[in-house]
This record gives C-alpha cells, sequence and structure tokens, in this order.
C-alpha cells in the first residue's frame, strides 16, 4: 500500500491485509462477525454430529462421525485463535453456549438465527432424526460448504483466508466419508426409501445458508475483499452440484 493511498482504497483494488492493527471500523466489525459465524455453525455441527454418534449403526460408522466431531472443533478453534488476536475472550468462547441446542424438527426459521446469543447458521439449528438423516445432511452441507469455503478462502484478511485454505481438505473428506456411508445406506431399500424423506427436508434449509439473493450488504464486503461472488451465483452452483449429484446416485429429490 502506497503512503498517499487509504487503506479502504487499497481494500477495493485487492489488497490484503495481515495484521488487526489499523483495520477501518467497519471491516473490522464485518470480520469478526464473519469469524464468529464461521466458529459458533462449527461448534454446533460438531455437537449434533457428536449426538449422532450413538445412533451409527457400526463401529466404522462411529469412528468416522468421531473423527468429524473432532475436526469440525478444531477448525472453530483455529479460527477462534486468530479472533482472539482482535481482543476476543478465547477461553470463555466454546464453553459459553448450549452447542448442541435445536429447535423443534417441524419448525422453520428461515435464514434467521433462533438465538441471538450464538451466529451459528440457522441450518445448524434443526435436529437430525437418526442415522441415516444426518448422512444425507452431511453430504449435501458438504456440497455447500464447499462452495463457501473456497469464497472465504479469497479474502482479503490473508491469516484468514490462509486457515481457510487448511481447513478445505479436511472439511472435503468430511463430505467423502458422508458419500461413502450414503452408498452403503442405499444397499439397504428402507434406507433408501428414508433418504428422500431427509433431502426434501434438508435442502431448502440448506439453501438458506446462502443468504438473502439480494443483499444490500454485498457491494460493501466486495469492496472490503470479503466477498467475490453472490448469494445468487453460489446458490446457483449448488443447486446445479447437488442436482448433478442426486442425479448420479438416482436419488430423487422432489
Amino acid at each position: 500500500m502506497t503512503n498517499d493511498m487509504t487503506i479502504d482504497d487499497y481494500l477495493k483494488q485487492g489488497g490484503v491485509v495481515s495484521s488487526p492493527a489499523n483495520l477501518p471500523p467497519r471491516y473490522r466489525a464485518e470480520l469478526l462477525r464473519l469469524m464468529a459465524s464461521f466458529i459458533d455453525s462449527e461448534l454446533a455441527a460438531s455437537a449434533g454430529f457428536a449426538e449422532a454418534i450413538n445412533h451409527s449403526p457400526g463401529i466404522r460408522q462411529r469412528i468416522n462421525a468421531a473423527k468429524i466431531v473432532l475436526e469440525k472443533a478444531r477448525h472453530a478453534g483455529a479460527v477462534l485463535e486468530l479472533m482472539g488476536e482482535f481482543g476476543a475472550d478465547t477461553e470463555r468462547y466454546a464453553g459459553s453456549h448450549p452447542w448442541n441446542a435445536r429447535i423443534h424438527r417441524e419448525d422453520d426459521i428461515g435464514r434467521s438465527r433462533a438465538d441471538g446469543r450464538d451466529m451459528r447458521l440457522s441450518v445448524f439449528y434443526y435436529p437430525f432424526e437418526g442415522w441415516n438423516d444426518a448422512v444425507i445432511m452431511n453430504v449435501l452441507m458438504g456440497i455447500a460448504s464447499s462452495i463457501q469455503l473456497e469464497e472465504l478462502s479469497k479474502i482479503s484478511y490473508a491469516p484468514l483466508a490462509e486457515t481457510f485454505r487448511e481447513i478445505i481438505p479436511e472439511e472435503n473428506a468430511h463430505t467423502e466419508l458422508g458419500i461413502a456411508e450414503l452408498h452403503h445406506v442405499m444397499k439397504d431399500k428402507s434406507g433408501s426409501d428414508s433418504l428422500q424423506k431427509s433431502i426434501r427436508y434438508w435442502l431448502p434449509r440448506i439453501e438458506a445458508t446462502f443468504g438473502q439473493i439480494e443483499s444490500d450488504r454485498f457491494e460493501r464486503l466486495q469492496s472490503y475483499g470479503l466477498r467475490h461472488r453472490t448469494n445468487r451465483d453460489m446458490l446457483d452452483q449448488f443447486k446445479k452440484n447437488t442436482g448433478d449429484f442426486l442425479a448420479r446416485l438416482a436419488i430423487a429429490n422432489n
């Protein structure tokens, strides 16, 4: 950044920053909001899959679910460590909220947060309905996360972008574990039938995680280098990727 360039102009031109020092207040607020949403979502997801372990049908499935629980908690910890550089109380953060809290299965909160005390994506407020339901949610959310994390890996705060790039391979591996289990479930006719119901349940709730289609915050986030693709663009990619995936597996989603 040149001496006669403001940091706002620097960010608008694609610049990156690597320290909490001297960041514009609104940039700092948006960055902390982004980190909190990711941390809370990972902690809530980890708590949800921890409970799913007790519904797993075998040792292999228990091990894989436990791996997802561990790594999602670790991902939350990695981003929380960066958040601590902005003054967050990292010692109290993770233990200060019941991350396993869920709403009723048939409630519909859209894109809103059910509890103002955490910033998890709305999909992580919904409970699982057995093992097969958890498997399909893991796979479909994994498809969404691959798009969302790719976007996050390009943000202008370099330490966080690098952390997301390190997280991506493990999150993708979680999806692959789910896909392998999905193939196993489909061998059982009764299990295969239940997947269609779960797909219809989870798809709209996962689509909601992409946010408002016409977001009035996008231009500001784009000017800060915190967003590059629109919500509509990412949602359209999710629908295509999901449609292609379900077609390959010959699972109806309507």
